[in-house]
């Protein structure tokens, strides 16, 4: 398996552009919420006839959520963490909004499409594709890329 600081080498490289760096710092962040949101409404707790107690917490969010945490524990355990506590936030932004009455699909799915575009146009600007292009793991990496850049450094 590559190391952290190869795989963030890599996306750095396809992010030089100091506007289509902002736009990810922006966007991934929002694309990771919006992405989990929309998880978050495949329930799986209730098809597998689990409690009501439990059963809304167990969907595609939260069970593709566990092997995606093993892949960032082995690159870093700082990344891991922090990637833990921005899925805590993210439950807690899904059970506010639904507590609200607010469609989290219409919200989730609308936000989703803008930042993709913002990101697309944003390596436009960069002429370059986006790194998952060639592998789809970098979709798992632009959060840690994010972290790495503004909240730790996770690689050094």
């Amino acid at each position: 398996m590559r190391s952290l600081q190869s795989y963030l080498d890599e996306y750095r490289a396809h992010h030089r552009n100091p506007v289509n760096e902002w736009i990810h710092y922006l966007c991934v962040p929002l694309i990771t919420f919006t992405s989990l949101a929309m998880l978050w409404l495949v329930p799986l707790g209730r098809w597998l006839g689990l409690p009501e107690t439990i059963a809304p917490y167990v969907n595609a969010s939260t069970v593709l959520a566990l092997p995606i945490f093993v892949f960032y524990l082995r690159l870093s355990l700082k990344g891991a963490v922090l990637m833990a506590l921005w899925f805590a936030a993210t439950v807690a932004g899904i059970l506010a909004m639904q507590a609200a009455g607010w469609s989290v699909l219409g919200i989730s799915a609308t936000a989703w499409l803008l930042a993709w575009v913002a990101q697309l146009y944003g390596h436009k600007l960069e002429g370059h594709k986006p790194s998952f292009f060639g592998d789809l793991l970098f979709l798992l990496i632009g959060p840690l890329f994010v972290n790495d850049r503004l909240v730790l450094r996770l690689a050094r």
